[in-house]
């Protein structure tokens, strides 16, 4: 529990809890639009993938298992960029990775809304998977806090684990797992909203409706472009925690 002695230690804006729910709400929404909507494809984590790619090859399907290599070979690819970026793009632009990051997804998203229908769905496949990798390998951290922005497996145990604690502490005045327990509850919460939010309107939409995405994406870019040009100018070279 050693994140949580220091109550006076200070966050840089993007290890805020509430840009992490904002983008865990943008990742839910991308996993029903990629599955609903893109060759029902998760685009979040490849965990699904790769058992449907394992099904395939275990059934003799190369063409099939070659169709889930696609969005895996491109989780690969984000990753790798996100690991190499930071660095160079904060030493010569004079912000951090984390807001360019940002801008790069909603002018994703914004072109994507564009594309027809009818366009190959590895278009989009491709493109989401690239998204969701970097946004996993970059915030990693929510004030102190292990957590992922694009999946839920790790908050669904860390959320059993914290009843555990509970119970288990229920006639003490020990309570500090409580605000893991809840971290962890809000980001589930929000991706699932996410998932909700996206299903209802790709249903409304259709190809369209990513565009929804760009409003919680927006709102914490302008809060660290803010902060990186103003209140952390001068902290822009600090790694945020985890990295």
């Amino acid at each position: 529990m050693q994140e949580f002695k220091s109550i006076d230690k200070h966050f840089l804006t993007c290890e805020r809890t509430w840009v992490y729910f904002s983008l865990i709400f943008s990742a839910g929404f991308w996993g029903a639009y990629t599955y609903l909507l893109r060759g029902h494809i998760f685009c979040n984590a490849q965990t699904g993938n790769v058992v449907l790619m394992g099904l395939a090859l275990g059934s003799c399907r190369w063409g099939e298992a070659l169709y889930y290599l696609v969005p895996i070979s491109a989780y690969i690819l984000g990753a790798f960029v996100s690991e190499l970026a930071p660095n160079p793009i904060k030493h010569h632009w004079g912000v951090r990775w984390d807001t360019l990051l940002l801008g790069l997804e909603m002018a994703a998203v914004f072109l994507l809304g564009f594309v027809p229908d009818s366009a190959p769905v590895q278009i989009f496949q491709v493109a989401i998977n690239f998204l969701a990798s970097m946004q996993y390998n970059t915030f990693r951290q929510a004030e102190g806090v292990p957590v992922a922005t694009t999946f839920v497996t790790n908050h669904i145990r860390q959320v059993g684990i914290g009843l555990a604690k509970e119970w288990h502490h229920r006639h003490s005045d020990d309570k500090s797992h409580r605000l893991r327990l809840a971290r962890h509850f809000g980001m589930l919460a929000f991706f699932l909203t996410g998932v909700i939010t996206g299903a209802v309107f790709g249903h409304l939409l259709g190809g369209r409706s990513i565009w929804v995405t760009l409003i919680p994406l927006g709102i914490p870019f302008f809060a660290l472009l803010h902060a990186d040009r103003t209140t952390e100018r001068d902290l822009v070279e600090q790694k945020p925690a985890g990295h």
